[in-house]
């Protein structure tokens, strides 16, 4: 769910509100449906809340700013405002740093010693500029530090911010990565009280920009992002149910995803122990040695599997027996021979009607590839050594229909190639059973398949994961060389990322969907200025005031439970305040 902002006349007068939103599937396709409309509190919640705010004296004048006011004579004319700053979205990180409880474990764990500036504070500024401007460290001291109101709200002027300095703060964050890790497991579970007694693991890869030398885990291998040319990491991430991340490692670029299982396992239960865990992956995960180490320790799960086993469940296919989870989703549980796992056969029209798309387009474009072939082996002398490397070409860009044509090149008695080739009705047969079908397997043996299923569906929660931190908090392209400087970007990265889902649970939880790139974008848009009054006595009055939010923010702060402030002290020494 997501939400929208609107607008509505009434009596002459424009409103605004925010609508609710839900994507759903029909049987027309996609479509969104309003869930709820989100606005100001009516007068009767505002004088409840004033009430309660009466009690105490404080609280009242933080809410309502009832001060008495003061009166001075200004001069028009020379009113202007100076140091206009970002400050929204800086401050909204702050406050969810506060609320995990970062600054104060950031301040126990990095070292003191006679810098001038605390680590744990410029280890914060890293944060946040990540949150909310991902860039380099050059950019983050020469741009966005001298834009933003972080002086204000952190108290370290823009002369003190230098790339050598966070570069050194990079290098003492990384030795604590495994203790920030344990501790926002626990804060975190506090804060939403989150179970993990599921958990979610894939994995991704980052690619470089150089040749990163001096980093043995650069290495060349599988690309995600399709930049084989380039050097890379891969990046292995275990979140909860809900997206909530417990910890990630970091492995060499040409590591199989198969092989990082029982490391990542073992380091999983030597930081948070073994208790009674299922733990999800997805096929690129699973083999036999992962299996037999799972099921040794006791340890409970549900994979993904090759889909050339589909075929050892050709007759359960062909029977009626399904359990309608969803409209277009069914799914079947098929129990192991000595009963020990439950493989879970799911089928989807929406994947069954992707998939024979693919295939009759495939199909066609091999058809007219081989008549190609044909006729130029008809009209010219080919080899039949390069007949061969075009058809195998051919069959290698259209593999998903590869299986329906058998080919065979032969050559003639004038030593030409001659292509023979024809369609293989029993593959279409198989094509046309497993269409929109997967199999899952289980050593859970007391759930339904729908309960599988569900299970192991939340995988995209982990997904989703790898695709806001590189698109949103910019993982990528790394611009580091060194080894430890590559760990500690990534670590940077999982610290924004534990940022945005406290957003989302928040927003989760005071009804605002579970999407909060909206929210950060709204709030991201107030500013903070200093507003210059010349008084009649040749004085100049300076306030530092955040601007007023819109209908629309106003609305998200009051969801949310901020107090957005309407002044700031003035932390030049050079001005003054009234």
């Amino acid at each position: 769910m997501f939400i929208r902002p609107c607008y509505r006349t009434k009596d002459g007068k424009r409103h605004a509100y925010w609508a609710l939103v839900e994507s759903h599937r029909t049987e027309r396709g996609p479509r969104q449906r309003t869930v709820a409309y989100l606005g100001q509190l009516d007068e009767q919640g505002r004088l409840g809340v004033k009430h309660a705010a009466g009690a105490g004296d404080g609280y009242q004048r933080l809410l309502f700013n009832d001060l008495e006011p003061r009166w001075v004579e200004v001069d028009l004319s020379g009113v202007r405002v100076e140091r206009c700053l970002d400050f929204g979205g800086p401050w909204l990180a702050q406050q969810l740093l506060h609320q995990l409880g970062l600054p104060s474990i950031l301040n126990d764990l990095l070292p003191e010693g006679r810098q001038e500036i605390a680590w744990s504070v410029m280890a914060q500024v890293l944060i946040i500029a990540r949150f909310c401007d991902p860039s380099s460290e050059l950019y983050i001291a020469e741009h966005f530090y001298k834009r933003t109101a972080l002086y204000d709200l952190l108290g370290i002027a823009p002369q003190k911010v230098n790339d050598d300095r966070l570069y050194r703060a990079l290098d003492c964050l990384l030795p604590q990565k495994a203790a920030l890790q344990m501790h926002l497991k626990q804060r975190l579970g506090q804060l939403f009280q989150v179970g993990y007694d599921l958990l979610l693991y894939d994995l991704t890869s980052t690619y470089f920009e150089g040749l990163a030398r001096g980093n043995a885990l650069a290495q060349y291998g599988y690309s995600r992002d399709r930049r084989s040319d380039c050097k890379q990491v891969c990046i292995a991430l275990v979140v909860s149910r809900c997206g909530l991340p417990l910890g990630y490692e970091v492995f060499a670029g040409n590591r199989h995803d198969v092989t990082t299982v029982e490391e990542i396992v073992q380091t999983m239960e030597a930081r948070y122990g073994q208790v009674d865990r299922i733990w999800v992956m997805d096929r690129g995960m699973v083999s036999q040695q992962n299996l037999e180490l799972l099921q040794v320790g006791g340890r409970r799960y549900i994979v993904g599997t090759p889909r050339s086993m589909l075929k050892r469940f050709q007759q359960q296919l062909l029977q009626d027996d399904w359990q309608k989870v969803y409209e277009d989703l069914e799914v079947k549980t098929c129990p192991s021979p000595d009963g020990q796992e439950t493989f879970i056969l799911c089928r989807s029209q929406d994947r069954r009607q992707k998939e024979r798309a693919i295939h009759e387009r495939f199909e066609k474009r091999l058809e007219e590839g081989l008549v190609q072939i044909e006729r130029s082996c008809a009209h010219r002398r080919h080899k039949v050594v390069t007949i061969a490397r075009r058809v195998g070409r051919l069959l290698g860009r259209y593999s998903r229909a590869a299986g329906l044509f058998k080919t065979d090149v032969v050559q003639r008695p004038d030593g030409s190639a001659r292509l023979v080739w024809q369609k293989l009705e029993r593959w279409r047969d198989w094509a046309c059973l497993s269409e929109g079908c997967y199999l899952l397997r289980s050593n859970i043996t007391d759930w339904t398949g729908q309960q599988l299923w569900q299970a192991y569906i939340q995988l995209t929660e982990a997904e989703a994961a790898f695709r806001i931190h590189k698109s949103d908090l910019r993982i990528r392209p790394i611009w580091h060389q060194r080894q430890d400087r590559v760990e500690a970007h990534i670590l940077v990265c999982f610290l924004a990322y534990v940022l945005w889902k406290t957003l989302g649970q928040i927003c989760h939880q005071k009804g605002l969907g579970d999407e909060p790139r909206r929210v950060i974008d709204e709030l991201s848009q107030i500013r903070m200025v200093d507003v210059v009054l010349p008084t009649r006595c040749g004085v100049e009055i300076r306030r530092r005031c955040i601007s007023q939010p819109t209908e629309h923010q106003a609305i998200l702060l009051q969801r949310l439970g901020l107090n957005l402030p309407l002044h700031l002290p003035m932390t030049d020494k050079k001005m003054g305040q009234m």
